[in-house]
């Protein structure tokens, strides 16, 4: 019995990928469970106008700023923060979103997670191995890179935890989506 290559495993990657981008259009777009994820600003145009005239570029902001660690400790930082708001803020480029740029990278990065998945499989299971086997190993490795990733934007971002929560409930599902399909496809079952 020959061991699985990744190569071997193209079609199970391209179509986890896809599994995953079908389900996260259907959370995204058809599903209001995302809905309640950002909220509007009071006085929304007069903020924008503000920041129009501010010059403000595309990139990350942190609000209020600071331009070294000692000045973190500084009493008039620490007076700003205080009077608030604290916040990041990550400015996008002018225009509409480009949706179509970011579903294309959205389905490399499904892609990617599903061949490192894929990849550690390969070390994990042998050709043949029981669908069961299959899915505990993939699910698992597809779970970790989809499902842990958001946590982190609580953590150090700000972002609400039950934001983040549903993120990660987004990244359970792709995660036992992917196991489906290795699991159905794995070579020699």
């Amino acid at each position: 019995m020959t061991d699985v290559t990744v190569l071997e495993l193209w079609l199970p990657i391209l179509l986890a990928a896809a599994a995953v981008f079908a389900v996260s259009s259907v959370i995204h777009v058809a599903s209001p469970f995302h809905k309640a994820d950002y909220k509007a600003l009071p006085e929304e145009e007069r903020l924008l106008g503000a920041m129009r005239e501010a010059g403000v570029q595309p990139g990350g902001y942190a609000l209020p700023y600071a331009k070294s660690m000692k000045e973190l400790s500084d009493p008039g930082f620490i007076a700003r923060q205080d009077l608030g708001p604290v916040a990041f803020m990550q400015v996008l480029p002018d225009g509409p979103v480009q949706m179509g740029r970011s579903l294309v990278v959205w389905f490399l990065y499904s892609t990617l997670l599903a061949t490192f998945a894929g990849y550690l499989g390969t070390l994990c299971l042998p050709r043949g191995a029981p669908y069961h086997e299959v899915f505990r190993i993939i699910g698992t490795v597809a779970l970790l890179g989809f499902a842990t990733a958001p946590i982190q934007d609580s953590i150090w971002r700000g972002v609400r935890w039950p934001v983040t929560a549903r993120f990660v409930f987004d990244g359970v599902l792709y995660g036992l989506v992917t196991a489906g399909v290795f699991s159905a496809m794995w070579p020699g079952a």
